[in-house]
C-alpha cells in the first residue's frame, strides 16, 4: 500500500480517515475521504461546534484540510472555533437538506487553530455553565415563563448563543440587556424545541443505544399516536414517550413497512360468515400476514388463524351470498409455526430445578445427621445398660 494512504496514526485500513472520533453528535461516516482529488472536489467544507450545531464555510485559501481538524472560521464579530466534520463530494450531497447551492455565499475558513486561539476557546467554554445558571436567575428574577437549556461560547469568547424553550411567544428584550450588562459579551437568543434540547443534552434511551437526536437525527418529523396504531403498539404514554416528553421519533422508523404490510389484512369490522357460524374480528400479525378470528364478539372462542389473502377470499364469497364450509381451506389446520421455547417458558427454569436440587440435597443430609444422632443415642443407653 502506498505510503499517502496511510493514516498517521497507525492505522491499516484506507478509509480511516472517514471515520472521525465519536465523541462528538451527528458524526458522519465520510466514505470518499480516502479516494484520490476528494478533498480538491469542492472548497466547501462542513463544520461542527458544540453539540449538534453545524455550518458550511469556504476554504478560500486552499488550506489543506481533513476531518478532525480545528480550524478558526469567520463570525459576527470576531471568529469562532470548531472542527471539520466532512470534506469533498458529500458536501454538496449534505448541502441539499439544507437548501443550499454551491454558489451561495458561505463564510471563510481562516486558517487552522493555532495555541493561542485553543487557550481562547478553552476559557470560553470554562465560563459556559456558570453563565447558563446566572441567566437562569436573571429570567426567573424577570417573571419570564422560559428555560434556559444551554449556552455556547463563541470560540473567542465576543458572543454567547443562548438555547431557551418556551411554550408561548417571551418578549426578551430586557433579558437581552441585562444579560449584555452582567456579562459583558454580544447576546444572541435561540429558541429550540424539547427534542433539540434532549439532542444538546444526550442520554441512553430505552433501548439501550445513544439518543437518536443526539447521534444522527438532524430533521425532527411530528410523530403522531397514528404511528402507534399501525403497528399495534399500546397506547400507554409512558411508554410511547421518549426523554423529552414527547413522543418517540422512532415510531416513524417501521410505519411505512407497517401501512404498506397492513393493506394484507382485511378491516376489524367486517364478519366472516360460513356454515359453522360467524366469525369476528380477534387480533392480527401485520407482519405475518395473518389474522385470527372467533366465535364470539367479546371474549376469545374458538380461536382460527387464517392468511390475508384466504379472509378477502371469504369476504368475496360472502358478498355474492355465498358461505364456505369453513375458515381454513379444506377445513384443515393451518400448519403450525415453531415454537420458540423462550417464549413460552421461563429463562430461569434451570435456575429453579438448581434451587430444588439444592433443596433435596440439603434435606438428605440433615436425614443422614438424625440417623447418625440416633445411632449415637442408642450406643451409649447400651453403654450404661452394660456398665
Amino acid at each position: 500500500m502506498d505510503k499517502k494512504y496511510k493514516e498517521n496514526n497507525g492505522c491499516a485500513g484506507i478509509c480511516c480517515r472517514g471515520c472521525g472520533k465519536m465523541d462528538a453528535p451527528l458524526n458522519t461516516f465520510d466514505w470518499l475521504a480516502c479516494v484520490p482529488g476528494n478533498e480538491e472536489y469542492t472548497d466547501i467544507v462542513e463544520v461542527q461546534f458544540k453539540n449538534t450545531r453545524k455550518g458550511y464555510y469556504k476554504n478560500s485559501n486552499n488550506i489543506p484540510l481533513q476531518k478532525g481538524d480545528i480550524v478558526a472560521v469567520e463570525a459576527t464579530p470576531g471568529h469562532d472555533i470548531g472542527k471539520v466534520t466532512m470534506t469533498g463530494r458529500l458536501v454538496l450531497l449534505q448541502l441539499k437538506k439544507t437548501r443550499l447551492t454551491p454558489e451561495s455565499e458561505f463564510k471563510r475558513i481562516y486558517r487552522k487553530a493555532r495555541p493561542v486561539d485553543m487557550e481562547k476557546y478553552e476559557e470560553a467554554k470554562a465560563r459556559e455553565h456558570d453563565t447558563m445558571i446566572r441567566s437562569r436567575q436573571i429570567a426567573k428574577d424577570l417573571n419570564l415563563d422560559m428555560k434556559i437549556g444551554d449556552v455556547e461560547y463563541q470560540g473567542d469568547g465576543q458572543k454567547a448563543i443562548f438555547y431557551y424553550i418556551a411554550d408561548n411567544r417571551v418578549d426578551f428584550r430586557q433579558l437581552i440587556k441585562v444579560l449584555a450588562e452582567v456579562f459583558r459579551i454580544k447576546i444572541e437568543m435561540k429558541q429550540i424545541g424539547a427534542r433539540q434540547e434532549a439532542g444538546r443534552i444526550g442520554g441512553i434511551g430505552p433501548c439501550g443505544r445513544e439518543l437518536c437526536c443526539a447521534s444522527f437525527t438532524t430533521n425532527f418529523v411530528s410523530v403522531s399516536t397514528s404511528a402507534a396504531r399501525f403497528q399495534d403498539i399500546s397506547l400507554n404514554p409512558q411508554k410511547l414517550a421518549g426523554q423529552c416528553a414527547k413522543l418517540k421519533c422512532c415510531l416513524n422508523y417501521e410505519v411505512d413497512a407497517y401501512v404498506e404490510a397492513s393493506r394484507g389484512i382485511p378491516p376489524r369490522d367486517v364478519e366472516l360468515e360460513t356454515k359453522d357460524g360467524t366469525f369476528y374480528f380477534f387480533k392480527c400479525d401485520i407482519m405475518r400476514g395473518e389474522v385470527t378470528y372467533s366465535t364470539d364478539k367479546h371474549i376469545p372462542a374458538n380461536l382460527v388463524t387464517i392468511s390475508g389473502r384466504r379472509a378477502f377470499a371469504i369476504i368475496e364469497m360472502n358478498k355474492r351470498g355465498e358461505r364456505p364450509d369453513a375458515l381454513q381451506t379444506g377445513g384443515t389446520q393451518e400448519p403450525k409455526r415453531p415454537v420458540d421455547l423462550l417464549e413460552q417458558e421461563n429463562i430461569n427454569r434451570f435456575d429453579n430445578a438448581s434451587k430444588g436440587r439444592r433443596r433435596k440435597g440439603g434435606g438428605a443430609g440433615r436425614g443422614e445427621q438424625k440417623r447418625n444422632n440416633g445411632r449415637r443415642d442408642k450406643g451409649q443407653k447400651d453403654a450404661k445398660k452394660g456398665a
